[in-house]
């Protein structure tokens, strides 16, 4: 009790400790938001991916397709690890959109009823995410024509104040419209070679328009049907070809035990139905989709400990100030501490005292600022609205950090760690001070007071 009202009596009186809460306050916040920030854009980065192409992706070698792949999918959706998989058959070309308007672009050929069972395309569908029934290449008001999606980035500009798509406007003046997209093949004679390469044009009729949120899918992606490709690039080819096939797994399925277990059914297919040679089998990759953004991520993870160990070290003040605030009271509460021990209080109770009370300021400083580094993180894009239209500064452009809104979804696990370093932090602070009080004697301190 009597370090309490010591704790209580010096917070009150002493209102430069106020100080070393508001600097131990704003440190742990600033960290929070920092950590947070760089945590969740990875994790919405690692969420795209699995949005965008499934949880696992078994790719042909750079320019080799397969056939067969129906009974491929059908092996696999056997399994008792994969919920739903589904092929796809890439390309790079140019779309023409209109006179002059030129984009380059990947384009996938799909069956949209299967991808959506493996990814969230009808999610990202603006006309058809909320209609019911399967997603599909129908196009209103024309029966009969091939039709296809694109990604709103390549039909539209976002504003330049807000960053924002006009969604309906795009869907308005894009849907029905006749689009022609530009790629080409690199035809094999029988004995293996490479002949000419041969453009090949694949007219479509847009459907939907794709808005995913991801700037580079947004900016990039043509969708057509998968029969309608092939018969494009692949005109004498009787089968159902592809160049890769997306996995869906079933819950709880440990993806790294789902890869090895795939690969075992891939060698045993591609050997028996395809003939493929054991080079061409083993260069076959079949990686998750976290795995595939491996190398990025882990450069962000760099950054994130950099500019962490930056703001650490500038917080690091928070040590000196609380050293040189404690250190003034005990010089200037020479008395009290003199006559504690004159009535028996020994040295460690007297360092407690100080070091308790860097740890309750600690405490204190620590809680005000998780709630204030949660309030700024689960807001963020509200402050970064206000900032926007207050100022007329964007500080977050979907161009530059890919995605259309900020991640704002605190992470706890960084948020105790750190909460619990600048308790330590105040702690050290004030443990030099408690230590000199310590060490007072009272017969020199009642002396002269």
């Amino acid at each position: 009790m009597l370090k309490l009202f010591f704790w209580l009596r010096y917070l009150c009186k002493r209102r430069i400790v106020f100080l070393s809460v508001a600097a131990v306050a704003l440190s742990v916040s600033l960290l929070i938001v920092v950590a947070s920030l760089f945590t969740g854009f990875i994790a919405a980065f690692e969420r795209s991916a699995v949005d965008a192409i499934g949880d696992v992706v078994l790719a042909a070698p750079s320019g080799v397709t397969f056939d067969k792949y129906p009974a491929l999918i059908e092996r696999l959706e056997q399994t008792n690890i994969v919920d739903a998989a589904t092929a796809t058959l890439s390309c790079e070309g140019l779309l023409h959109v209109g006179k002059g308007n030129v984009h380059g672009v990947t384009v996938w050929g799909i069956e949209p009823d299967r991808r959506a069972r493996v990814t969230k395309l009808k999610d990202a569908l603006i006309r058809q995410a909320s209609m019911p029934g399967e997603p599909s290449f129908e196009v209103p008001g024309m029966p009969g024509k091939v039709g296809g999606f694109v990604g709103i980035g390549i039909v539209a500009d976002p504003n330049e104040k807000t960053d924002e798509y006009d969604q309906a406007a795009a869907l308005d003046t894009m849907v029905g419209q006749q689009v022609l997209v530009t790629t080409g093949t690199m035809p094999q004679s029988s004995d293996g070679t490479a002949n000419e390469p041969k453009r090949v044009l694949v007219p479509f009729t847009i459907a939907d328009v794709v808005f995913t949120g991801v700037y580079q899918l947004d900016q990039s992606l043509v969708y057509v049907p998968i029969k309608a490709l092939q018969a494009a690039l692949y005109p004498d080819e009787k089968g159902s070809l592809a160049s890769s096939i997306n996995i869906k797994l079933r819950p709880n399925v440990d993806p790294n035990l789902a890869v090895v277990q795939i690969r075992g059914l891939w060698r045993d297919f591609a050997d028996k139905e395809l003939g493929w040679n054991a080079y061409l089998i083993g260069v076959t990759r079949i990686m998750t989709a976290r795995e595939m953004q491996h190398q990025y991520v882990a450069e962000i993870r760099k950054q994130m400990g950099v500019l962490l160990l930056v703001f650490g070290v500038i917080s690091f003040s928070v040590v000196v100030l609380v050293f040189c605030i404690f250190y003034m009271i005990v010089r200037l509460k020479r008395k009290d501490v003199g006559i504690m021990k004159s009535c028996g209080a020994s040295s460690a109770s007297v360092a407690w005292i100080f070091l308790g009370f860097g740890v309750t300021v600690g405490v204190i400083g620590a809680g005000l600022g998780a709630v204030l580094g949660d309030l700024i993180t689960v807001n963020i894009n509200t402050i970064e609205g206000w900032i926007r239209t207050t100022f007329g500064l964007k500080l977050w452009q979907s161009s530059v950090y890919m995605f259309a809104r900020i991640p704002n979804v605190v992470d706890w696990q960084w948020a105790l760690l750190l909460v619990g370093l600048s308790i330590a932090a105040a702690a050290a602070g004030a443990l030099l001070p408690a230590a000199l009080a310590a060490r007072t004697r009272p017969v020199e301190v009642l002396r002269y007071e």
